[in-house]
């Protein structure tokens, strides 16, 4: 196996892990890294393959949990479905008007949901709400892949030219990605207990 068949491969699977399930692993510094290395568009077909490939796993395995989940609370007397990624199983009649406007992205989405999925790779946002909604609306899954690519694509060109256009220092790699891992451990750092009331 050559280096660049290595570099690739190390690539593919960072991509990945990165992006399977609730991944905390940030992916921009290693995009960067690699668009030094293998070249703009092989970093970016590489990367957009692994993530990809985990978009396909996270669909295969979360959906048909959801519809389970939401299965079960179907049956439990005095809760409203409506919750689930099966139509048959939405059967709330409707949002009440304090409600609505929490929903609205939700409704966002059900309208342009591969505009939303897709667009979403060019701003600064985590990727886990438009995941979480594509699997709670039922968002099928070649058309959740194909959304999950063109949002990657993109992205992760644009990044890989960051690495080739200007050569930053390994130190300054491992700054970034400590960096941006900050906010992933706080994700998984425990909530503080709650204050205890003063007694009286």
């Amino acid at each position: 196996m050559t280096h660049d068949a290595t570099s690739a491969a190390l690539l593919f699977g960072y991509a990945f892990l990165s992006n399977v399930a609730l991944a905390f692993l940030p992916h921009e510094p290693v995009v960067i890294w690699y668009g030094a290395r293998l070249g703009v568009w092989p970093t970016s077909l590489v990367a957009s393959a692994g993530t990809v490939l985990a978009a396909l796993v996270d669909h295969r395995v979360f959906v048909p949990l959801i519809e389970r989940a939401a299965a079960r609370r179907a049956r439990i007397p005095g809760l409203k479905p409506g919750l689930g990624a099966s139509p048959s199983l939405r059967t709330d009649p409707g949002p009440s008007a304090p409600s609505q406007g929490a929903n609205r992205p939700a409704r966002i989405f059900r309208r342009w949901p591969f505009a939303v999925i897709a667009l979403s790779g060019l701003t600064p946002l985590p990727f886990f709400p438009f995941k979480a909604l594509a699997f709670t609306t039922g968002y099928p899954l070649t058309r959740y892949a194909g959304a999950v690519a063109a949002r990657s694509l993109p992205r992760y060109a644009l990044l890989a030219w960051l690495g080739a256009a200007v050569r930053l220092p390994a130190w300054l790699f491992a700054a970034l990605f400590a960096l941006l891992l900050i906010p992933s451990l706080r994700m998984l750092w425990p909530p503080p207990p709650p204050p205890t009331p003063a007694a009286s």
